[in-house]
């Protein structure tokens, strides 16, 4: 019994490791892929479209024409993917908070060391890591030209 235990717990202590090591910003990057399949262009869009997944478009407006109400508090999707490659983008993705302490942007896969979170949702990511590089796939489409 106390070996599966100690098992159990030295696994927990690897995929924590691995979770870890997989967002490391180095300069202002996230280099490696967070999930082990590519990200999808389409499920990407509809995350950034939901308005109970990604709710980007409370913030952000896009090529979203079926979409009425697309926010304007923070910076055109397409622009941003002109700007930023997609290692780049996982990293504003995972934390902005690492670039802009003061950003209203939530942090959509860090999940620790967070306030004022909802109890049922405490150490969960908004995002998985697949979701992620959903969401960059897409975004990376926009400036590809690949988005519709």
């Amino acid at each position: 019994m106390r070996k599966g235990y100690v098992l159990a717990w030295l696994l927990l202590a690897i995929l924590s490791l691995n979770t870890a090591l997989a967002q490391t910003v180095v300069g202002d990057s996230i280099a490696e892929s967070l999930s082990a399949s590519p990200g999808d262009v389409k499920r990407g869009r509809a995350i950034v479209a939901s308005r109970q997944t990604g709710l980007c478009l409370l913030c952000h407006s896009g090529p979203f024409p079926e979409e009425r109400f697309q926010g304007n508090l923070a910076p055109e999707l397409s622009m941003i993917a002109s700007r930023l490659s997609a290692p780049q983008l996982r990293a504003r993705i995972v934390n902005a908070a690492h670039f802009n302490p003061g950003t209203i942007m939530p942090t959509y896969y860090k999940a620790d060391n967070l306030v004022r979170v909802a109890p049922k949702f405490v150490c969960q990511p908004i995002l998985n890591e697949q979701e992620i590089e959903d969401v960059v796939a897409f975004l990376v489409s926009l400036n590809n030209g690949k988005s519709q």
